[in-house]
């Protein structure tokens, strides 16, 4: 993560290096909020709207009530005037007292980290995961990630890049704060595959471009659920995110991909449809 460029606290514009929140504030305490990420692209906010809308879903299921949603906007897209491509972290906490209506709303701006060209990762079992059962913060994005981020730090002492999540029952998820997929072949046709929403998986605002950039394309996609075995059918894997956009993954554990033109298509078609967007 790069240092800040712009931090807004409930609207009022800080100085990056001196800006702070009372240690009293429960998504510090508690992990009592949640965020979203946005990317700014040439002054601009991608698909902005939809990243509002997880967050005020998000928002509801914790009982936190955000600022008018005309605010938040005008806050996300002064923060994105600072780069041309830049990172954009809207945090929002219950403030110091979840039971009584307060609310702390912090947006960062800060310069877009460049991305490795692949990535490898550690399939591990992620027992705090739904796996396809409901509860009450069903696929909410809160800040609470410290399941996630102690995943991607066992990737890591482990040689890898990162982890892949897999469900109690075996079947693969997702990544800690990515969405995946991967190609098969059928009847002389590449198929893209990818973890269905049964699954409890995060509602991606990139998958969701991933699958938009598709059917323009005329790549094929359908979601799935099934384990890692379906792996050994698999001709390319890859990842999506917010800040990776799509990258291949060349090793899941002991198996490995290559960088193909699969990915490279989805990539492209992307990018294609990320451009005519922000014009």
């Amino acid at each position: 993560m790069n240092a800040f460029t712009s931090v807004r606290i409930d609207g009022e514009l800080h100085d990056p290096a001196t800006a702070s929140i009372p240690v009293s504030d429960m998504g510090f305490i508690r992990g009592y909020g949640v965020f979203e990420v946005i990317r700014g692209l040439s002054g601009k906010c991608f698909r902005m709207q939809p990243h509002l809308d997880r967050l005020e879903r998000s928002a509801g299921m914790l009982g936190i009530e955000l600022p008018d949603v005309a605010a938040l906007t005008s806050w996300c897209e002064h923060a994105a005037t600072f780069h041309d491509d830049c990172v954009i972290r809207v945090l929002v906490s219950a403030g110091d007292d979840p039971f009584v209506g307060t609310t702390r709303v912090v947006v960062t701006s800060e310069q877009a980290n460049p991305q490795p060209a692949d990535l490898t990762l550690l399939p591990l079992v992620a027992p705090w995961h739904s796996d396809g059962e409901r509860w009450e913060l069903l696929q909410a994005k809160t800040l609470s990630y410290a399941n996630n981020f102690g995943a991607i730090r066992t990737a890591k002492v482990n040689g890898f890049g990162d982890a892949l999540l897999i469900g109690r029952s075996g079947r693969i998820l997702e990544g800690p704060t990515f969405t995946i997929g991967w190609t098969v072949e059928e009847d002389g046709r590449t198929i893209y595959e990818t973890p269905a929403m049964s699954l409890g998986i995060l509602d991606s605002i990139t998958r969701q471009v991933a699958l938009d950039a598709a059917a323009e394309a005329g790549l094929v996609f359908r979601e799935v659920e099934v384990g890692l075995d379906r792996l050994d059918f698999a001709l390319e894997f890859f990842a999506l995110s917010t800040l990776r956009d799509a990258i291949s993954v060349t090793v899941v554990g002991e198996r490995e991909f290559p960088v193909g033109p699969a990915v490279k298509a989805l990539r492209e078609a992307m990018a294609e449809l990320t451009v005519r967007e922000l014009a």
